[in-house]
């Protein structure tokens, strides 16, 4: 579903913008599309891009020490993201970005639209607004394993999107929330019994 509130915050950065530089940050829009398991971002690269979703699924992974892939992120559809070690730390990507089914997204270089910002003050707080939002959402994955348990993590994730259990593989669910497939299963089945009990209830 699009996210409206969203949209309209977007079109609302851009309401600043001359004729040329509309041109030209719709002219650094790329339309780019991924087959399943295709890389947008790879260990080491450092495109300095920002994507949205127009449709599909992106996961985010890195290989650690075991070689084992740990997944840390997935978006989907009306989302924005980019590597936030090239974008935040100008540094080479720590992490793959791998599209999960067929994917289409939407790719604007990130450098060209910090010189149009600059040329347009009061485009100040789109620039603003996109850093924040990347590091809001750091803050929000280190928080959740402080404050929530696994099964409110769980919880928390599927109200994010309700059918993201039926789109990305159940290894990958569990790594992202901290927890092996065993865990993962274990807390489906309590919470599966806790709304039969709560359906004999009524």
């Amino acid at each position: 579903m699009i996210d409206l509130e969203k949209l309209n915050h977007y079109f609302g950065i851009f309401k600043g913008l001359g004729l040329q530089d509309l041109k030209d940050m719709f002219a650094s829009v790329s339309r780019k599309k991924l087959a399943p398991l295709e890389f947008f971002i790879e260990e080491g690269e450092t495109k300095r891009q920002i994507a949205y979703v127009k449709k599909g699924l992106i996961r985010s992974f890195l290989v650690n020490e075991k070689g084992e892939e740990v997944t840390t992120m997935v978006r989907w559809e009306d989302q924005f993201f980019s590597s936030h070690d090239i974008i935040l730390h100008n540094s080479p990507s720590r992490f793959y970005y791998q599209a999960l089914e067929k994917t289409e997204l939407l790719v604007v270089d990130y450098d060209l639209a910090q010189e149009i910002m600059k040329r347009n003050p009061k485009l100040e707080q789109g620039r603003k607004y996109f850093l924040l939002d990347m590091l809001k959402e750091s803050i929000e994955r280190v928080e959740s394993f402080i404050l929530y348990s696994p099964e409110e993590r769980y919880i928390e994730f599927v109200k994010a999107k309700p059918d993201i259990v039926n789109r990305v593989p159940d290894k990958y669910i569990a790594t992202i929330l901290g927890m092996t497939p065993v865990s993962l299963s274990r807390i489906r089945k309590r919470i599966a019994t806790k709304e039969m009990e709560q359906a004999k209830r009524k």
